[in-house]
């Protein structure tokens, strides 16, 4: 898909698979609970939901995730034999402009990006344009061959509003929505997610059960029903919330 050449793509996931590993099972610590869902989904048109703390090292963790279960391994991934064999109909929604940003973005990119021009924001400066009906239509292919993975707040600032865009996907190509929850990625890495700011932390990840929908909602409907599920909404703020709050 997206002209990509299959063994390339399995090196890729692989070869970065290697690399971080260590940093999810031996210099942190990863816990992960829900994967018994997956067993059960479609190989195609499931669509996971996130909450977002780092450009990389959340999806990182999830493409790890999907490469143990696709060996049948349930919510851990501490045997990296399932490295050898990676899943690779696994996509994640990611901004044009930061997938382009570096060698190493464009070397993610290709492992598994579905990449899409913001509409609120381009090079820092604060833009209002309309969804590019090209993005959703990727974003469909991308469905139709495999599991895709996005992060409907497109930021990584906790409890930022979600984009409608999400909304759309939802009710023109009607996923299975598995929502998840993360926890802990802020703490222990970067804002990119390429470096160690601690050791020693808990990284977190919850599955949840699939949503569901009634399509005749309205986009504001399906939305608001994503980020109660991600626990992203104004219903999950502490009054008290500072940067450190969600990794407590």
């Amino acid at each position: 898909m997206f002209g990509h050449i299959i063994p390339l793509k399995k090196a890729l996931i692989s070869i970065i698979g290697l690399l971080t590993f260590p940093r999810l099972n031996w210099i942190n610590k990863t816990k992960i609970s829900g994967t018994e869902i997956l067993k059960d989904l479609p190989k195609n048109n499931v669509l996971f939901v996130s909450n977002h703390q780092t450009y990389f090292a959340d999806v990182i963790a999830l493409i790890h995730i999907f490469c143990s279960n696709k060996w049948h391994f349930q919510n851990k991934i501490k045997n990296p034999i399932y490295l050898l064999n990676p899943k690779v109909d696994t996509y994640f929604v990611a901004a044009e402009e930061t997938m382009k940003s570096g060698l190493l973005p464009k070397i993610f990119a290709y492992a598994g990006s579905v990449s899409i021009k913001r509409t609120w924001r381009a090079n820092g400066q604060e833009v209002n344009r309309q969804v590019d009906m090209n993005d959703i239509s990727n974003i469909g292919s991308a469905l139709e061959n495999g599991w895709v993975i996005t992060f409907p707040q497109g930021t990584t600032k906790a409890f930022a509003p979600g984009r409608r865009g999400t909304a759309h996907i939802i009710k023109k190509y009607k996923p299975i929505v598995i929502p998840v929850t993360i926890n802990g990625f802020r703490r222990a890495f970067d804002k990119k997610g390429l470096f160690l700011k601690k050791k020693g932390v808990t990284l977190e990840i919850k599955f949840k059960a699939p949503l569901q929908f009634s399509y005749e909602e309205d986009s504001d409907e399906i939305l608001e029903k994503v980020m109660q599920a991600i626990e992203q909404s104004d219903d999950f703020k502490n009054p008290n919330f500072n940067s450190e709050t969600l990794e407590k």
